[in-house]
């Protein structure tokens, strides 16, 4: 008997929140509006701050620090098989991050639609996640009209703040 896929609309979409935590998952918090409604989850370092913020929310610890560790990137590529496979959210945003890096490329091997946003503090640059993940990712945001030269495909949807 074949599967049938679950129509996904955007009230019923699962989403992944995976990012760093500091300044990306504050980034991810900011977007409660779009996210509050949905199924969720949260992958990012287990450390009081994020501990503290997603204190009433599914959380998934990542392995840290994640900045040109080969080593962490193996050990987040095997949590990001796991989760994704147990989980099967819809859809996975992230603001970086190298935690994103691995939890984008298994996404895309299952078959997840992705959303990067660049971070707000750059604005003539690429960060290092950004360069990884632009060429697999579905939509990429970037928060300032300068970023379209470096990210000719990104979306600018102006500053989360």
């Amino acid at each position: 008997m074949k599967k049938r896929r679950k129509t996904v609309t955007a009230q019923n979409v699962k989403v992944a929140l995976v990012g760093s935590s500091g300044g990306h998952l504050a980034h991810l918090v900011l977007l409660q509006p779009y996210w509050e409604d949905k199924e969720r989850f949260w992958v990012t370092f287990d450390k009081q701050d994020a501990r503290s913020i997603l204190k009433n929310e599914k959380m998934y610890a990542a392995y840290f620090p994640t900045n040109r560790n080969l080593v962490n990137l193996l050990r987040n590529t095997i949590v990001a098989w796991r989760v994704l496979r147990q989980e099967k959210p819809d859809l996975i945003i992230s603001s970086g991050a190298a935690v994103a890096v691995p939890f984008f490329y298994v996404g895309k091997l299952l078959g997840m639609k992705t959303v990067f946003i660049e971070v707000f503090d750059r604005t003539d640059r690429k960060t290092l996640t950004g360069r990884l993940v632009y060429p697999i990712t579905d939509v990429f945001i970037v928060q300032h009209d300068s970023m379209k030269k470096v990210y000719p495909k990104a979306i600018n949807l102006g500053s989360i703040y």
